[in-house]
């Protein structure tokens, strides 16, 4: 067996032991005792729903926080997982539980003599709205988060590293008729007809093509879901419409909300459920340099929403790199490959040494 071969077996296991132990949103609790017993370095900040550990900080060395969320979606009959055809297979195993056992695996063997400073922080709820976010409260009581000059969650991202991110709104969208009986449709309006003349706009919008650093973004909006009806002998006096609008980093918040008001032109009454900011595109950064050189990875845009926006809100550079594979985040035969997993470890090992080979 080589020395790469080692390596990919142990972050395999490592994966899938971390996949075995089921970590749906909300309930976390048995996969963060899991990696607290994994790991030795310093703990810097616990609560219910994070855990963040260092290296000693050293004067005139930048940190690096590496970030994880323990989270997955509902199990689709996917556990336990298992390992096969080169592959960890399993609930949880691209998005994002291989790149929780990269981060094991670097906090294990990370040597003393690194080059720079590293933070790992592993946190809950990431799969859910941002209303539940873990991170505020991390960075309420771990101040040490807003001393890196770097921050890498580790999602899926195919082993690229994806800059920015878009934001995302979430709105309602209703409708109003009046109900009558279905025989005799002309004593009533029809909340269905008046929504899809109302959506017609929406639904048939190209996507917007914004570029930004050089790197092109889709703005979309989408009707996600549709609600409505009484009886089957009603006219149905309204209808409920769920809108998700996707908006680019060169929108602010209330730009967006603005747009999307401009877009549905006054039909039916639009109610503004929730809104997560984009995250600035991080073009010129040195870290973000070395990191690129020390894996040879691409650089793209990360066309949909990740907790970057909540670190660039802070003002912190924030990309995404991973080992887990977009295609395969969130569905019912969730895979990592064994060899981006190594990828993904060599990578980031050089990267915290010397940048070097």
């Amino acid at each position: 067996m080589t020395e790469a071969d080692g390596l990919a077996d142990r972050l395999a296991a490592r994966t899938l032991a971390l996949v075995d132990v089921p970590s749906p949103s909300r309930h976390e609790a048995r996969l963060a005792e899991h990696v607290a017993r994994e790991i030795s370095l310093d703990l810097v900040f616990r609560d219910e729903s994070a855990l963040l550990y260092a290296t000693p900080r050293r004067a005139g060395r930048p940190l690096v926080l590496l970030a994880g969320h323990l989270d997955t979606v509902p199990a689709q009959g996917n556990l336990p997982g298992r390992i096969e055809n080169g592959s960890v297979w399993g609930l949880g195993a691209s998005d994002m539980k291989g790149g929780l056992a990269v981060m094991l695996e670097l906090a294990a063997t990370m040597p003393a003599e690194a080059a720079l400073d590293v933070a790992f922080l592993f946190f809950a709820r990431e799969e859910l709205p941002t209303e539940e976010s873990a991170l505020p409260a991390v960075f309420a009581g771990a101040p040490l988060v807003d001393e890196a000059e770097l921050v890498i969650v580790l999602e899926p991202t195919d082993n690229t590293i994806q800059v920015g991110c878009l934001g995302n709104l979430n709105a309602t969208l209703t409708f109003t008729g009046v109900s009558a009986h279905s025989a005799r449709p002309w004593l009533g309006v029809n909340a269905v007809a008046v929504a899809v003349d109302g959506l017609a706009t929406i639904v048939h919008l190209p996507p917007r093509e914004v570029e930004v650093a050089g790197l092109s973004f889709k703005e979309v909006v989408t009707v996600t879901g549709i609600e409505g009806g009484i009886a089957g002998n009603v006219v149905p006096d309204r209808v409920s419409c769920r809108i998700n609008y996707r908006y680019a980093p060169d929108r602010s918040p209330a730009e967006a909300e603005n747009e999307l008001r401009r877009l549905v032109g006054g039909q039916g009454t639009l109610v503004l459920d929730s809104n997560s900011p984009p995250a600035r595109v991080v073009a010129d950064s040195a870290l973000l340099g070395r990191l690129r050189t020390a894996g040879d990875f691409a650089v793209e845009p990360k066309q949909a929403w990740t907790p970057v926006a909540e670190f660039a809100a802070r003002g912190l550079d924030a990309v995404n790199l991973g080992p887990g594979a977009t295609r395969f985040a969130h569905k019912r035969d969730e895979q990592v490959e064994l060899e981006a997993l190594a990828r993904t470890f060599q990578a980031l090992e050089r990267f915290f040494s010397n940048g070097k080979s």
